[in-house]
């Protein structure tokens, strides 16, 4: 069972307004640029993960914040959430088309700060 929401596109000429508080798009911008949710985005990043592999692999996130990170990116339409009826249940997350897209500046953003970073002074 996949589970995720299906984003609309605007009509053409017509966009959404971020900086109004109304705006559905803001929302999706505050869960993409929270603490937790670019760095979901990122680890997802052509990877598909169990919940688990998700959270060893993004290091300082608590099991909390990291299920309501993917509850608030599943409802954005970024991120899928596939559940594998087993005892206990599997659980697999991995990026939309929507979300992949995201992926790609995002990635090229950590690109360019991790390569402009002056070299760790070593102690």
């Amino acid at each position: 069972m996949t589970e995720g929401a299906q984003m609309t596109r605007v009509e053409s000429g017509k966009r959404y307004d971020v900086f109004h508080t109304d705006c559905p798009a803001r929302d999706v911008v505050d869960h993409v640029t929270s603490r937790w949710g670019i760095w979901v985005l990122i680890a997802l990043r052509g990877n598909s993960l169990r919940f688990y592999e998700l959270r060893d692999s993004i290091q300082g996130i608590s099991e909390k914040m990291l299920a309501q990170t993917l509850r608030a990116l599943v409802k954005d339409g970024l991120v899928w959430r596939e559940v594998e009826p087993t005892t206990p249940p599997q659980v697999t997350y991995g990026l939309t088309e929507f979300g992949d897209a995201l992926g790609d500046p995002l990635r090229d953003l950590f690109n360019r700060i991790t390569e402009r970073m002056p070299p760790r002074e070593t102690e």
